[in-house]
């Protein structure tokens, strides 16, 4: 039998061709459609193996993401000194970081509506901000915005803007005072220690 994973990716995803044609706000939404309509689905049997929905997630949306381009912004000046061997590093365990933070969001997921709006233009050419609000019964709406540039025929998301605090700036901060205090070898560590659940 299919791997349900597997079974839905064939079934959501685009073909090139009409992923090329969507625009931004639409791209947004249907990955966002995807993610949580086999949430939904298949939310016992992930409950049981959680391990499930960080293949869902890495299926269907680091795709979408520029994760070199995020952690280039998030490094900030220390990014020219790193060797490619310790930038390469830096990705990797970055994306896991993103990917394990989006996934136990995920999970926190109960039937929260959506808005989806159209895009604007962004301050450099070839970018946009997909603008979004999470609302919630009896709170005030959360605007998340998709910061999104152009790559090829696609659109890739180089960062979040949750509640007005960018996802890239918020990370910024801490990673250089991590560089400055035990150098880019050290984040790296420190990444990876988070990836494993160590929060010391």
């Amino acid at each position: 039998m299919m791997p349900f994973l597997l079974l839905f990716t064939l079934l959501f995803s685009s073909p090139p061709a009409i992923a090329a044609q969507e625009n931004p706000t639409a791209l947004v939404k249907r990955v966002a459609d995807q993610l949580l309509t086999i949430l939904q689905r298949e939310r016992a049997r992930i409950e049981r193996d959680p391990r499930l929905i960080y293949r869902l997630v890495e299926d269907l949306l680091v795709p979408h993401f520029d994760f070199e381009k995020i952690t280039r912004a998030a490094v900030g000046r220390y990014w020219k000194q790193a060797s490619p061997t310790q930038r390469q590093r830096l990705i990797e365990a970055f994306r896991q970081v993103l990917v394990r933070t989006y996934a136990q969001t995920l999970l926190k997921y109960s039937g929260q509506q959506i808005r989806y709006f159209p895009a604007k233009p962004g301050r450099r050419r070839g970018t946009v901000t997909v603008p979004t609000e999470v609302r919630e019964a009896g709170g005030p709406p959360i605007p998340v915005d998709y910061r999104m540039y152009r790559k090829g025929n696609t659109w890739k998301v180089y960062d979040v803007v949750i509640d007005h605090v960018s996802l890239v700036a918020n990370y910024r901060h801490s990673f250089q005072r991590q560089i400055h205090s035990k150098g880019i070898d050290g984040l790296v560590t420190r990444l990876q220690a988070m990836n494993r659940g160590d929060s010391s």
